[in-house]
């Protein structure tokens, strides 16, 4: 792949500054014609010094004086000559500047938004690091060309000026000059082909580095307590380091070219110097004319190098574009349809799964894909509480993300109300469905914040609501600010219980009319969280009419308040029915329920023997005495 990088990086790298300009035609306008009007100033600019030094200079020097008219004329010329060039200036900067920032805010909307767009099946598949690192560096990589590609344009109509006023000058002195500006062009092209591997690693890494950043501190309570911090210091090590030799390698390139690159245009200067002089003695040239064109090849020095800088970061823009492009020509979006579910009077939803098969795609396309469901059918009536019961890794999870259709079934329907969930609209599916997942999420933001999501029609008083629903309220009175309160990043101000209470609020201040509880109360205290469920089954209540409730649960007093049990065994229904049916009918059933009801029984137990021991202790410490 390097080498074929390495051979057509110059034509990839121009199709994507193609694309660029396509995008953005007027501001590169702009920026291009103050680079142009720039560029001719640059060679006007060489002329007018070189009439200066020709026509007041020499004769001023030869008389031993300077008349004041031809002195306030040259300051004159050069004054106004100095002024325009600002002007072009400030248009070519401002105008690169504001395209190349522009450039890369967009894409960086386009990269989230496919984000958006794709199923969990893919994000399965890419680690979160690499996901940031292409919507933050590789945008910027991508389009790190843009700021010096309106002075480059310029530079080019400049140097094709400079060669005609040189053949007008004289001709000995433009194939000098045709000497030299195809010999720029030529390291250029060397260059780009040499550091276009080298720049792509780069890019590669700086994305493994930051997934393996991001893994860790996301990690960092694992880290901590399995005192995994050297194993850890030492893989990140690792691949910083790889980084870094990378950079090395791209900076030592550099450091001979660009050597090279400053150097042509100055020998350039030299040459014409060498040949000036004996044309000058020949009588071909003028002074005038000598003094102009050294200073023309003095002044072209610098932009000449902006086309070498462009070149020159054509190969980090061509692997950020090609990380950029593989997110947004990722294939497995998942479409809405145009049907909403919106009843005059909200009402509880029924939820239904029609011979549902599901199977997560594997993490490369020859590999064969695992199906973790099969012909999976029941119901959820409407106002009804359901519990899906099952060991671990029976498919109760994939089943809750299937209800608020965070994946789509490979067979079979989910539908609510009797409309397949993949012909609702967005809206109206978040608007009727509600998850709170396994894991709890809180942003770093305040409590109100948290729940509303700037939702609207969400007040304080429906925030309120939804925590009085949740056990929450208690708790949020008591922070030091209320809804007010900064609860920390991904909470950490925050008990576990606690934040699963302020996600579940989170759901409910929405008012859905399907709540799917993915094992959302498991660090809740179970007092707590049987008066959370039944709360929920409540007919009225403070968010309006009860919605129906399919929730994963484990614990006894959980699935006793359900009105019917599906357990479910390596994804399949395995047997349904009110709890004492099953607990009397299903041995698979019974021997889990048990088994989860003793270890609540042992973890109590324990509990209670660690907060009883201090005080046993210390009273037989008193008995002694």
């Amino acid at each position: 792949m390097a080498s074929g990088t390495s051979r057509d990086v110059l034509g990839r790298g121009l199709r994507v500054l193609g694309r660029a300009i396509r995008e953005q035609p007027r501001i590169f306008a702009v920026a291009v014609t103050g680079s142009v009007l720039f560029g001719l100033l640059v060679i006007a600019s060489a002329y007018v010094v070189g009439g200066v030094v020709g026509e007041v200079v020499v004769p001023a020097i030869a008389r031993g004086s300077v008349p004041a008219g031809a002195l306030a004329l040259a300051a004159a010329a050069l004054f106004g000559i100095s002024v325009l060039r600002v002007v072009g200036i400030f248009g070519r900067r401002l105008g690169a500047g504001y395209m190349q920032y522009r450039l890369q805010a967009a894409y960086r909307r386009r990269v989230t938004r496919r984000y958006l767009d794709l199923p969990l099946s893919w994000h399965h598949r890419n680690a979160t690091g690499t996901l940031l690192s292409n919507a933050n560096s590789d945008v910027e990589a991508a389009w790190y060309p843009i700021a010096p590609l309106p002075f480059a344009v310029g530079t080019v109509v400049m140097l094709v000026g400079a060669v005609v006023s040189l053949f007008l000058t004289d001709w000995a002195l433009a194939l000098v000059g045709l000497a030299v500006f195809p010999a720029l062009f030529a390291l250029n092209v060397v260059y780009s082909r040499r550091m276009a591997p080298r720049q792509a690693r780069a890019q590669r890494l700086r994305a493994e580095v930051s997934g393996i950043a991001h893994e860790s501190f996301d990690g960092a309570l694992v880290v901590k307590t399995m005192g995994r911090e050297a194993q850890e210091t030492v893989r990140f090590a690792a691949r910083a380091g790889e980084l870094r030799d990378a950079l090395i390698s791209v900076g030592r390139l550099r450091g001979v070219f660009d050597p090279m690159l400053e150097t042509l245009p100055s020998l350039g200067t030299l040459a014409v110097l060498v040949v000036g002089a004996l044309r000058l003695r020949q009588g071909a040239i003028s002074v005038t004319e000598l003094v102009s064109v050294a200073f023309l090849f003095t002044v072209l020095a610098f932009p000449v190098r902006a086309i070498g800088w462009v070149l020159a970061e054509l190969p980090r823009s061509v692997a950020g574009w090609d990380r950029v492009a593989r997110v947004l020509d990722a294939t497995g979006e998942m479409p809405y349809g145009e049907r909403t579910l919106d009843p005059a009077e909200p009402t509880p939803a029924t939820l239904a799964f029609h011979d549902v098969h599901f199977g997560y795609e594997p993490a490369e396309a020859h590999l064969p894909g695992t199906e973790v469901l099969g012909a999976v059918s029941f119901t959820v009536p409407a106002g009804k509480t359901v519990a899906l019961v099952g060991p671990t890794g029976a498919g109760k999870s994939t089943i809750a993300s299937l209800a608020v259709r965070l994946v789509d079934p490979r067979s079979g329907t989910v539908t609510l109300d009797g409309v397949d969930v993949r012909d609702l609209t967005a809206a109206s599916l978040a608007s009727t469905v509600a998850l709170v997942a396994q894991v709890p999420f809180v942003f770093d933001d305040t409590v109100r914040a948290n729940i509303t999501l700037d939702r609207p029609g969400i007040g304080d008083e429906e925030v309120w609501a939804a925590l009085r629903l949740a056990e929450a309220d208690g708790f949020v009175a008591a922070l030091p600010d209320g809804l007010d309160t900064m609860v920390g990043e991904r909470g950490t101000s925050l008990s576990g219980g606690q934040r699963q209470r302020l996600t579940l609020a989170r759901a409910l201040a929405g008012r859905p009319r399907l709540l799917v509880l993915d094992d959302a109360t498991s660090a809740v205290d179970p007092r707590v969280e049987a008066a959370i469920l039944a709360g929920l089954r409540a007919p009225t209540g403070d968010t309006g009419a009860a919605a129906s409730i399919l929730v994963v649960a484990y614990r006894r007093a959980t699935i006793a308040l359900a009105d019917e049990v599906i357990y479910v065994e390596q994804g399949r229904v395995i047997a349904r029915g009110t709890h004492p049916d099953l607990l009397a009918t299903v041995p698979g059933y019974a021997d889990l329920v048990t088994a989860y009801e003793q270890a609540e029984h042992d973890r109590e137990q324990t509990r209670t023997y660690d907060e009883v021991t201090p005080l046993t202790s210390g009273l037989e410490v008193e008995v002694d005495r």
